[in-house]
């Protein structure tokens, strides 16, 4: 008889979400954790960050108030306390995890874990005291930690990673960020509102490399207006740390160099899964060419009842398909599988533009050959747009002409990832532009673009 029915390694957005489940089918379930209940999204990522974000959004509204006929003086960033409510807000949500866990009688052991074989957990605590647990079933729920490279070498000082970012005690008077993926697009937002003389270098052709063409060029301009300098198709080939500042050498795709001094740099060019001190050679699982743990559809590794979910699994690196992939290997453990279909996996980026997709890119849909029709629709065209002052953005939705389904969901412009929902649910119920056209949608809301757009995609759009 094994100790457990299930033992998860990892409390994060996926694991803990596995433990619950597991928990209310019936099974006698623990997890190991060796920081805090959450994992990184709750303590250091999704959450908190959000929190710095909200309150940069918050500063940039005052200080476009005469905008509403308001007369507001005086106003700034009190850095501290803003770092501070972040960190509050990320620990008030670990709490709550910790209440879960009890609520659903999931026992909680701390320490970092590594296999002994495939069905045995050594576990080991802060004071070196280890211990052995054992599960009929066994999900990898680990995550990922930030990518580094030679030579942009991390020191937690000048220059940082995002978990560095959230704890620096004073606002940086300029910053690089490398990598214009949703960190570095985020932070670049963030700290420029605050005050920061900001540039954000990104190698590909253009910001946020997943994101639609059109989406990442609006996004792109909104941040130049807003005095945030952004180099695509640039490189960055080394990086100086002096006494004062850093020192970053750039070349741009036609091989001409050039370089700019900051006093801190931001270090956003992806990550690597967290499977070192795992043992994961004494259980039999493997990792794929990337790095990530080998998966089936049902989150199998390649070793006999032994699971992996989330980023240490690979493919979008993001908190919801964690919980997804947890409810699915509890669901294959438990006789009910249901894999996650990966292409109804939305994907959110929460700086001012926000940007929110979901499915195909035009540029993908026309790579799979697929013929498409396009339809958008402009947030100034929008009365509840104008009315709350962000006219700003599009709605931008793909459909494949032979049955009018949809593939492809593009959103920027205020609130754009709450938009997204809707679209969520489309791809869920297999939606035509028709019928999310003929959908109700009450007025005035910043939904309705989202009933235009599906109307341009026929040539039947009315208020654009």
């Amino acid at each position: 008889m094994a100790d457990y029915d299930v033992i998860i390694i990892g409390a994060g957005p996926g694991g803990y979400v596995a433990a619950i489940k597991a928990a209310q089918n019936g099974k006698k379930t623990a997890i190991i954790e060796r920081e805090s209940l959450g994992g990184i999204c709750l303590n250091w990522g999704c959450i908190p960050t959000k929190a710095l974000l909200k309150s940069a959004e918050m500063l940039q509204s005052i200080q476009h108030a005469d905008d509403y006929g308001l007369d507001v003086t005086g106003v700034k960033a009190d850095f501290s306390k803003v770092m501070s409510r972040s960190r509050e807000v990320a620990g008030g949500m670990s709490n709550g995890i910790d209440f879960l866990m009890k609520k659903n009688d999931i026992e909680v052991i701390e320490g970092a874990a590594s296999f002994a074989d495939a069905h045995t957990i050594e576990v080991t605590d802060k004071k070196g005291k280890a211990r052995s647990v054992t599960g009929d079933a066994i999900i990898i729920a680990t995550g990922h930690r930030p990518r580094s490279f030679p030579h942009l070498p991390v020191d937690g000082d000048r220059v940082i990673t995002y978990r560095h970012a959230l704890e620096l005690d004073t606002l940086p008077k300029s910053m690089c960020c490398i990598g214009a993926g949703a960190i570095g697009m985020e932070f670049g937002y963030f700290f420029s509102t605050m005050g920061s003389d900001v540039t954000v270098v990104e190698v590909m052709d253009q910001v946020l490399p997943n994101e639609d063409h059109e989406i990442a060029k609006f996004v792109q301009r909104q941040f130049n207006k807003n005095g945030v300098d952004i180099k695509i198709k640039t490189k960055v080939t080394e990086i100086a740390v002096g006494k004062k500042g850093v020192t970053v050498h750039l070349e741009d795709s036609k091989g001409k160099l050039s370089s700019i001094e900051v006093e801190r740099v931001l270090v956003a060019v992806g990550f690597i899964a967290n499977t070192e001190g795992l043992n994961l050679d004494k259980a039999g699982i493997k990792l794929d060419e990337r790095g990530f743990i080998q998966v089936d559809e049902h989150q199998r590794t390649t070793a006999d009842g032994v699971y992996a979910i989330g980023d240490v699994a690979g493919k979008q690196l993001l908190a919801h398909k964690a919980s997804f992939e947890g409810e699915a290997a509890v669901g294959h453990i438990c006789g009910h599988p249901q894999p996650v279909d990966y292409q109804q996996i939305p994907g959110c980026t929460y700086c001012q533009p926000q940007v929110a997709s979901l499915g195909l890119s035009e540029r993908k849909a026309k790579e799979r050959g697929l013929d498409v029709a396009i339809g958008r629709f402009q947030f100034a065209a929008s009365g509840k747009a104008k009315a709350i002052g962000h006219p700003e953005g599009f709605v931008k939705l793909l459909f494949e002409k032979e049955y009018g389904g949809i593939v492809g969901a593009h959103i920027a412009g205020v609130d754009a990832t709450e938009l997204l929902a809707e679209l969520s649910l489309a791809f869920k119920l297999e939606s035509t532009a028709k019928e999310i056209m003929e959908t109700v949608h009450a007025h005035p809301t910043l939904s309705e673009a989202v009933m235009e757009a599906a109307a341009d995609a026929l040539g039947l759009c009315v208020h654009q």
